[in-house]
């Protein structure tokens, strides 16, 4: 049995940066509903430091990073920040790899550059409430979850997702 916590990707700056025991520290953190915000951040950091090397010049990132998914936690509404953030979620089968390359030939026919990440871990799936796969997610919105969409559809998606 593996005892060590596991491992929860985040996007930090422009990276997508996989970060050990951070689930478990923002759930105990985000319990006490009572904290303020810069309070959370301050300890969720702090956790999150102990298990992760974290480069000096970056800690403004790490920090802006901690404090949107403390928000997420608590429900709040996030932007997603500027350009696309783009997730395909699934175990990694053929739906889903033929939804991946769907979505990227969509990208190089209408020039758009996005950050494209597959999510094969369950624990992440289910926090988007999707319980089908394969499942695109444009700017943290599901579009679509169980079924193949159109390319038509997708492009008219990742329009949509640049406008806002």
């Amino acid at each position: 049995m593996n005892d060590r916590p596991t491992q929860r990707a985040i996007k930090i700056g422009n990276a997508t940066i996989g970060l050990i025991g951070f689930d478990t520290a923002i759930n105990r953190i985000c319990r006490d509903t009572e904290l303020d915000e810069d309070t959370a951040l301050e300890r969720l950091f702090a956790s999150v430091s102990e298990e992760n090397y974290i480069p000096p010049g970056s800690t403004g990132l790490y920090r802006e990073a901690l404090r949107r998914e403390i928000r997420k936690q608590r429900g709040e509404k996030v932007e997603s920040g500027p350009g696309l953030a783009i997730r395909i979620l699934g175990p990694g089968c053929v739906s889903c790899n033929k939804l991946n390359t769907l979505v990227i030939e969509a990208l190089q026919r209408l020039g758009i550059a996005a950050d494209v990440e597959q999510v094969h871990e369950l624990d992440e799936i289910w926090r988007y409430g999707v319980t089908q796969t394969p499942a695109l997610i444009i700017n943290e919105q599901v579009m679509s979850s169980g079924r193949m969409p159109s390319p038509f559809q997708v492009e008219e998606w990742l329009k949509e997702g640049l406008t806002g």
